[in-house]
């Protein structure tokens, strides 16, 4: 792919995954999944064909959010839970950037729950990874709002009694129009995942399930572990019946009160099998499949569960502009700031 040089004479470079890499340390404990997700960021960039200057990762707080330091584009380390909202502004001021968040669950979840809901039912022009280890990892080890319940850390010696997030659900809730689930150190599904993210208009939405391999161990090994994760890792292909195991000897079905389960396709043949169709406009179906488990702890779906168009927020906002501007004209600002209902103190 060939991409502008960012000098302006004009030349053409061909740009790989070594050019999105800054000249930072890398500083995350060794063995962390945070490295196998930047590898295969940087090694996914030069895909997409735009110019490092058009490119912006926006993070907030947490071990994933020293993301934006190591790849050599545009960045902002920003503050906590904050990201979706400071990539909002910069997304509906400048269309021409492709601007990418980074967080953790603890940063969207918690302190950035309700900016996080907000960026995606808006369908703001973003894509947002959310790395999920299921842990406080830069705090050193406290619960997160992924943690399972009865989850013994430093904050909770006697159990979690949270009821945890399923980052999934959550976006599939507030109805985001591309949600899709991946795995660290799944390099060929997570850029594959990444691939559709990027091409979709409006708010993407990637959950990685990220292990921690200093506070919270081993959390996704029934997915990654060759010897498990055939019996574990569903992955849902659009139009295809959902099928798994080594064999593809188990699957998903829907069943006459509306619920979906996994049953033997031995017992009820493949065509009793639910066809997944990611792009069904109404959500609940694919809610249904991220309720298939709540972290990781049985049989769970990965890949796209939901891409459907809507009216881009970004877009919306312009041509409100533009109809405002060509009703009215351009305002003034010192009209707008002494206008309207104004007070005077001293």
């Amino acid at each position: 792919m060939t991409q502008g040089n960012g000098h302006g004479n004009g030349a053409a470079v061909k740009l790989t995954g070594k050019d999105f890499k800054s000249d930072q340390e890398v500083r995350w404990c060794p063995g962390c999944g945070d490295y196998a997700i930047l590898s295969a960021v940087q090694g996914f960039m030069p895909s997409l064909g735009i110019p490092r200057e058009r490119i912006v990762f926006v993070s907030g707080i947490g071990c994933s959010s020293r993301f934006p330091y190591y790849m050599n584009t545009y960045g902002m380390h920003s503050i906590h839970g904050r990201a979706p909202a400071i990539a909002t502004g910069l997304s509906v001021t400048r269309p021409d950037l492709s601007v990418w968040v980074i967080t953790g669950d603890g940063d969207a979840l918690s302190i950035g729950g309700n900016h996080l809901i907000h960026a995606l039912r808006r369908n703001v022009n973003l894509k947002i990874l959310l790395f999920n280890n299921q842990i406080y990892g830069l705090t050193k080890g406290q619960y997160s709002p992924t943690s399972e319940l009865g989850k013994v850390t430093k904050s909770t010696p006697m159990g979690s009694l949270d009821h945890p997030f399923n980052p999934v659900s959550v976006a599939l809730g507030v109805e985001a129009t591309f949600v899709a689930r991946s795995i660290d150190s799944d390099r060929a599904h997570l850029t594959e995942v990444l691939g559709k993210a990027a091409a979709h208009q409006g708010t993407a939405f990637v959950e990685i399930y990220q292990n921690c391999n200093i506070f919270n161990d081993g959390a996704f090994d029934l997915l990654k572990e060759p010897d498990t994760r055939a019996d574990n890792q569903i992955r849902l292909e659009h139009g295809k019946p959902i099928r798994f195991g080594k064999d593809g000897e188990r699957g998903v079905r829907l069943t006459d009160d509306c619920r979906v389960e996994l049953v033997d396709v031995a017992d009820v043949g493949e065509d009793a099998l639910l066809v997944h169709d990611e792009h069904r406009a109404e959500p609940s179906l694919a809610f249904m499949l991220s309720r298939l488990s709540h972290g990781a702890d049985g049989p769970t779906p990965i890949g796209v569960f939901r891409d459907v168009e809507r009216p881009v927020y970004d877009e919306l906002m312009s041509e409100q502009v533009e109809a405002a501007t060509a009703r009215q004209g351009r305002g003034e600002l010192a009209k707008l700031l002494h206008g309207g209902d104004t007070w005077q103190l001293g």
